[in-house]
């Protein structure tokens, strides 16, 4: 059975009155690549910083790699690396000084030389940290992060400023680094990213789990869609799934079965002599599983608004 590298139960997180983590329980195995996503201000950051040692709980247990991050934080530290959002470099030092100052800080780092080939950076030794782009500086924090080669790696938007060539690069870096060995626990506001890379995801929302589990169990919670534009003199509409929808010149149905309604659809217009122009079909995403709970999000905040109105 694969250890947990992380094991959460019932974390709660306060600042002053407000209550930014509500009990939330998860674990993380070894090896895993997990994806923690939410709003803003959902309780991500508060739930990485408790894992990180730089939060304490309000209550609740929290073990990273079988220790309190907070209490034995001096032991995890040198077995976890940390991608922060915002790295704090000197520009007057270049790419190579950089490395090489981290380098003296690490307990057993990898070669600078690996470390920039790693992140294709190798050409880029002799620049200014200052001269890099935001890409290529966010691939240099990512350098830092793993020079350890930790046990536990924390990514926070890692692939922020980056173009999406750099972008997909760094997936490739970051599935390497998981073939080593490294867990990896990933806080992204691309959710194509968390979809690719992930193989469990968490959506937080007012500081609770709404959902977990892989990409593609978590996406089959949505139907897929169907979508076409309104035929001139069409006879009625099939009926699939849950019904057409109509916008405009839009139609949309939503499916639980894409094959048999779609198959239907087309045997439909093509007993009718129609054709569907703009005919498209795709399965539900992560972001539209997302959009969803944060619909959710702004629907309840409208409510208390309207409630707190009439009193």
């Amino acid at each position: 059975m694969t250890a947990n590298v992380i094991d959460i139960d019932d974390l709660r997180c306060i600042y002053g009155t407000f209550e930014a983590v509500r009990g939330i329980s998860l674990q993380v195995g070894q090896g895993e690549l997990f994806a923690l996503l939410g709003t803003n201000g959902a309780g991500k950051t508060t739930t990485v910083e408790a894992l990180e040692g730089l939060h304490r709980p309000a209550s609740g247990r929290v073990r990273v790699l079988g220790l309190d991050p907070v209490r034995d934080r001096a032991a995890l530290r040198p077995r976890t690396g940390v991608m922060l959002q915002k790295g704090g470099f000197s520009d007057a030092l270049t790419v190579r000084e950089t490395l090489e100052l981290w380098r003296s800080f690490t307990a057993r780092p990898r070669p600078a030389a690996e470390a920039l080939e790693l992140v294709s950076l190798t050409g880029k030794d002799k620049v200014a940290v200052s001269q890099l782009s935001g890409g290529e500086g966010r691939r240099l924090e990512l350098a830092l992060a793993v020079l350890g080669r930790p046990e536990l790696l924390f990514l926070d938007e890692p692939t922020t400023g980056m173009d999406p060539a750099s972008r997909r690069q760094t997936w490739t870096v970051i599935r390497r680094l998981q073939e080593e060995g490294s867990t990896v626990v990933l806080t992204t506001h691309y959710l194509e990213e968390a979809e690719s890379l992930a193989d469990r995801v968490a959506i937080m929302k007012t500081g609770e789990i709404v959902t977990v589990g892989a990409p593609d169990t978590v996406v089959r919670t949505l139907p897929a869609r169907i979508t076409f534009k309104v035929p001139a003199d069409v006879p009625q509409l099939p009926d699939l799934g849950r019904g057409a929808q109509t916008a405009g010149d839009q139609v949309t149905y939503e499916s639980h079965d894409l094959q048999a309604d779609l198959t239907e659809l087309l045997a439909w217009a093509n007993g009718n002599a129609i054709t569907l122009h703009g005919l498209a079909a795709r399965p539900a995403s992560l972001e539209d599983v997302f959009m969803e709970i944060a619909t959710d999000d702004d629907a309840a905040d409208h409510d208390q608004e309207r409630t707190e109105a009439t009193r």
